[in-house]
């Protein structure tokens, strides 16, 4: 049996503790955020409520989108509270292939520039057995895919001037596939793959516009919370920290972010023994009950 010396062994553990210290440090700066003009999306609940929240406390300029104006009245006007320079908001459907220029038109016009867009939104999705429905499909691709592409393609020529960046916000789900998730799956690898491969081509064009793919385990939203209520045995982490965690990926420029953070080493372990990690994931769902 090979044995190591007690120093070499001390060095080596200080070491790795140093590069993870290293790698994994806040380099977070709140005054990068006072006064930069931010338009985000899926802003009237959830994570995107809680994200708007934390761009007003450090002094952005907002605008907020979503589908149901009467909560975007109420998240503007704490907004205001919270010490945002500027917010406004426009109702908009993203199932609408025309709503994307209307958002941002909209958008250019009251913040007169852009530096950074948060890409947020999702279309609502049963959290079951695959049952067959590709009209749904089709229709959760263009929420959830199509309506990304829409946006951060109006986006890129005003986002390259100010050399801003472009925060797309995904799942695990899109990394890993597990059960119940077949079509909100399919959009979320969709995103990883069209915008990674965006990121090779603005940086082979040497356009300085970041792109942040925030990857995200199961989140304590009330949406979230209902439809995996009895069909899931993991905890769901705090909407607030997960939303702090994309602004702060977004500002320093991040190429992924991932929340909870040990997702990023399930990522990295997902090809390995793939029929036994398949089990594991599997024994996390309730079969019996969706």
């Amino acid at each position: 049996m090979l044995m190591i010396p007690p120093g070499k062994a001390l060095c080596a553990a200080g070491m790795i503790v140093g590069l993870l210290a290293f790698f994994w440090r806040d380099t977070f700066n709140p005054d990068s955020i006072s006064g930069a003009r931010v338009l985000l999306t899926g802003a009237s609940t959830g994570i995107g409520e809680q994200m708007a929240y934390h761009y007003s406390r450090f002094g952005a300029e907002i605008v907020l989108t979503a589908r149901r104006g009467t909560l975007l009245q109420k998240v503007m006007e704490k907004c205001l509270q919270l010490g945002a320079k500027k917010v406004f908001y426009i109702q908009a459907d993203m199932s609408s292939p025309q709503a994307p220029e209307e958002v941002m038109h909209f958008a250019l016009q009251k913040l007169v520039g852009l530096d950074h867009l948060v890409l947020n939104h999702i279309g609502g999705t049963p959290f079951r057995m695959w049952d067959g429905d590709v009209e749904h499909t089709r229709w959760l691709m263009q929420v959830n895919f199509l309506s990304y592409v829409a946006l951060a393609s109006a986006a890129l020529p005003i986002l390259a001037e100010s050399k801003g960046s472009l925060i797309v916000v995904s799942s695990l789900t899109g990394k890993i596939s597990t059960p119940f998730t077949t079509s909100y799956s399919a959009t979320k690898f969709a995103l990883d793959g069209f915008f990674s491969s965006l990121r090779h081509e603005l940086a082979m064009q040497k356009q300085d516009v970041c792109i942040t793919l925030c990857i995200l385990g199961l989140i304590d939203t009330e949406m979230a919370l209902e439809k995996t209520r009895g069909k899931v045995y993991m905890s769901a982490y705090p909407a607030s920290e997960a939303a702090l965690t994309i602004i702060k990926g977004g500002a320093t420029r991040a190429r992924e972010v991932f929340y909870p953070w040990w997702l990023e080493l399930l990522c990295c372990l997902r090809d390995w023994f793939p029929n036994q990690r398949d089990v594991v994931i599997q024994s996390f769902y309730n079969y019996t009950s969706a």
